[in-house]
């Protein structure tokens, strides 16, 4: 018979609770068990892990630890203060190692199979030795905040695989389809040895343009029989495209997948390339038999030959730079504003008057923005 131990209650649960509370805390057991630094410590004692320095999380990374990646990429997406500072040491230590890895930008109307293109090309190339890090951008709960469709449950095969690193992270309600973080992210990922970088965006339309202006090579991803074949047509997120390509190419749909991409590559040759000295195409796919998917990836790599030759490559990482500084301003401002306690409580008191229409909205505005000025950008 199991010995008896008395019960803990939690701090959450009232004091004169009776057994209508399922949740109580049994004390640990005394065991003995090596300690990180080697130590012999107790189980259930006081004593706590060391914090990880950035110089830890730096060498984890570089040795290829997709624990300490995965803890790495959970600072950098934090918004918290007291982790901005270990944040930017540990992307200044990987900064030497990272940019060596082929970015692709991954987008697509709803429905299209992103999630399962992405599984079927990064088991591709894991098979033929890559390490294939997946960024698979999640559209963010209103509520939480949180990510709602968890891309990580939807590739169970390509979790399996060793080479494969996938990372969900809530788009923040970014209309550029990426989160903020996805940048540094990539870099993370880079240092740690990924040669290829798939970035799935979240798929909510024609504003997901910001995942141009960090990747390679940007590629749509369409189906046939979804109302209108031709519907990335209308001045939108196909004239990104260095690639289109037509998935689900089989079956019965084997055949309206060929006329779609002779549409697709028709329409493509009246418009300008995104890439210079790059012809846009359209092809054919199907993630579910993985029928042209090898022919995607040849068509990928000859798109890096030709731009790394041409030298269009080296300025499109530079460009890529560029506007990261110009985000990170920005981010900076943002922060600064959202956090200056005394605008937060003007900005309230303005806002008070405009619900009871004592002031116009553009009035209150230019009140906020003095303000704003008045406090944050005033020169001594």
């Amino acid at each position: 018979m199991a010995e008896n131990h008395p019960r803990i209650r939690p701090e959450w649960q009232p004091e004169n609770a009776g057994d209508e509370f399922a949740c109580s805390v049994m004390p640990g057991i005394m065991t003995e068990s090596s300690s990180t630094d080697g130590t012999v410590a107790k189980s259930g004692s006081a004593t706590h892990k060391p914090r990880l320095t950035a110089k830890d999380y730096t060498d984890g990374i570089l040795n290829g630890d997709r624990v300490k990646l995965s803890k790495a990429i959970t600072i950098i997406e934090s918004n918290s203060p007291k982790h901005f500072d270990l944040g930017q040491e540990i992307i200044q230590s990987v900064l030497p190692y990272s940019g060596k890895a082929m970015r692709v930008g991954i987008t697509g109307f709803p429905g299209a199979g992103k999630s399962t293109f992405i599984e079927s090309l990064g088991t591709y190339l894991c098979k033929k030795g890559s390490k294939v890090a997946v960024l698979a951008i999640d559209p963010s709960s209103t509520i939480s905040k949180g990510s709602i469709l968890g891309d990580k449950t939807r590739m169970e095969n390509l979790s399996r695989e060793k080479n494969a690193f996938i990372r969900s992270s809530p788009s923040g309600g970014s209309l550029g389809g990426v989160t903020r973080k996805s940048r540094e992210t990539m870099m993370l990922c880079e240092a740690a040895g990924y040669d290829v970088i798939l970035v799935e965006t979240v798929g909510v339309g024609q504003n997901e343009t910001a995942v141009r202006s960090m990747v390679d090579f940007f590629l749509v991803i369409v189906i046939t029989g979804a109302g209108d074949d031709l519907q990335g047509i209308k001045k939108g997120v196909i004239e990104l495209a260095d690639t289109i390509a037509v998935n689900k190419a089989d079956g019965d749909n084997k055949l309206k997948a060929m006329a779609a991409m002779a549409d697709y590559n028709q329409i493509l040759h009246y418009l300008r390339p995104p890439t210079e000295g790059w012809n846009s195409k359209a092809l054919t796919c199907s993630s579910l038999t993985g029928e042209g998917i090898e022919g995607i990836w040849n068509n990928i790599l000859e798109f890096k030959t030709k731009t790394e030759k041409s030298g269009v490559h080296k300025k499109r990482r530079q460009e890529q730079t560029m506007e990261w500084v110009r985000c990170m301003v920005e981010e900076y401002v943002h922060n600064k504003v959202a956090r200056n306690n005394a605008l937060a409580e003007f900005r309230r008191t303005i806002e008070r008057k405009v619900a009871e229409a004592e002031m116009t909205p553009t009035v209150a505005a230019k009140h906020i923005i003095s303000r704003m000025e008045e406090i944050l950008f005033s020169v001594d």
